[in-house]
């Protein structure tokens, strides 16, 4: 059985009590945001509550924001096993933090230069380089996953980055198929020929224990919303490079440090919001000395969590289901399953589950080169994901309404 007490964990997020057609909802949507604890969204309200303004203000109230800024750097520092020169820098989500980072570094490349790009991405972290590339003249490079065992071809990725190659673009985990890449091995492929490597963490951050630090990653970006909290985006890296790169900013905004990369006013109340966000992540282990260690143990028992449930699932399923991701050894995927059922289409199999209370996605959920590299462009897959408040009950009562369907 997991360790994990859901039925705990489960009394901190209202949203679960939510009900369809007088049944309650089962969320199997996470993958695409997942739901918020009070702890967030009291954060959130009561900042607004005792109210705050914008910074640079000689009074507490502008004080105030200042410090909700940055506790926020310093707990998303902790989330993320950051280097204690890294920038933490914060915007409104993932995308546009990962296209003013393009722009920039682009701005250092030329024709003959190279980035490589992986089709197992969620796209924020495809077309931004895309378009880099293309506006500066360098190539771009591919590389792909084996779509019979879904792992990324790191042997590839060491074939293809070579001494011209300037970036290497990479996800943690991918947010179709569930896949975890070994960040480690590609920091160093990447690093061995002088290139520097950008990680989408937005998928894994609330699977997994992000390492910055451990796996020398130069940056690293997530979302809030994925992990428990609000919607607003963050972004780790090197100080020394980011201090070196030219920001697209306005005139009065700070010219170094972390703040030279947040485009105008930043939401201070979701900020107070991603602290609690953390906070809660941390607090599914109180028992460890520090918040980091708190976020290291509460993530080894959402892992096991999580096994516990896939193995559940893929036991269950109908066999008329297809799973387009690894099932052989779950610690190197997520709890995040595309799958399709035999004559039924995503947008239907969605419909009729959603119908009974069993909220899924369906489409591409922006993994345009998956999908494609799964030639299943028309209509997608249904993507079924498991979090930490997922239950037993919730997986069995999915798993007899596919039956029912198919």
């Amino acid at each position: 059985m997991s360790p994990l007490s859901t039925a705990d964990i489960r009394a901190q997020f209202p949203a679960l009590r939510r009900e369809e057609n007088g049944t309650t909802v089962a969320w199997f949507d996470g993958p695409g945001g997942s739901q918020v604890p009070y702890s967030v969204i009291d954060a959130i309200g009561s900042f607004l509550t005792r109210g705050g303004s914008n910074h640079g203000g000689a009074f507490a109230a502008s004080r105030d924001s200042e410090a909700a800024h940055e506790t926020a750097r310093d707990a998303v520092g902790d989330l993320f096993g950051a280097r204690p020169d890294d920038y933490i820098s914060f915007g409104m989500n993932m995308t546009s933090l990962n296209l003013a980072l393009s722009r920039a570094l682009a701005a250092t490349w030329g024709p003959g230069d190279e980035i490589v790009v992986t089709r197992l991405d969620h796209d924020a972290n495809v077309a931004p380089w895309l378009r880099a590339a293309a506006d500066r003249g360098a190539t771009v490079k591919w590389v792909p996953f084996d779509t019979d065992t879904y792992r990324l071809d790191l042997e590839r990725l060491a074939e293809v980055v070579g001494p011209r190659t300037k970036l290497v673009a990479i996800t943690h985990a991918s947010n179709a198929i569930g896949t975890i890449v070994d960040i480690t091995e590609a920091t160093r492929i990447a690093h061995d020929a002088g290139a520097l490597i950008v990680v989408d963490a937005v998928h894994y951050a609330p699977h997994g224990l992000i390492d910055i630090a451990g796996t020398d990653c130069d940056f690293l970006l997530a979302s809030a919303y994925k992990f428990f909290g609000p919607h607003i985006g963050a972004m780790a890296g090197r100080a020394s490079l980011l201090e070196e790169l030219d920001a697209y900013k306005v005139r009065p905004s700070p010219a170094t440090g972390p703040g030279k990369w947040e485009t105008g006013t930043q939401s201070f109340e979701a900020l107070a919001g991603v602290t609690a966000a953390v906070d809660h992540i941390a607090g599914l282990a109180p028992g460890e000395p520090t918040r980091r260690d708190q976020i290291a143990a509460a993530n080894a028992e959402i892992q096991d969590h999580a096994i516990h449930l896939g193995e559940r699932f893929l036991d269950g399923l109908p066999k008329s289901a297809t799973v387009f991701g690894i099932t052989d050894d779950l610690t190197k995927r997520t709890p995040t399953y595309a799958i399709e059922l035999d004559g039924i289409s995503a947008r239907r199999l969605a419909t009729e589950l959603g119908d009974r209370g069993i909220y899924v996605t369906d489409g591409h959920y922006y993994a345009v080169e998956v999908m494609k590299a799964l030639r299943r462009t028309d209509g997608g897959l249904v993507r079924i994901g498991f979090l930490h408040y997922t239950t037993e009950d919730e997986v069995d009562r999915l798993l007899t309404a596919l039956h029912d369907l198919a």
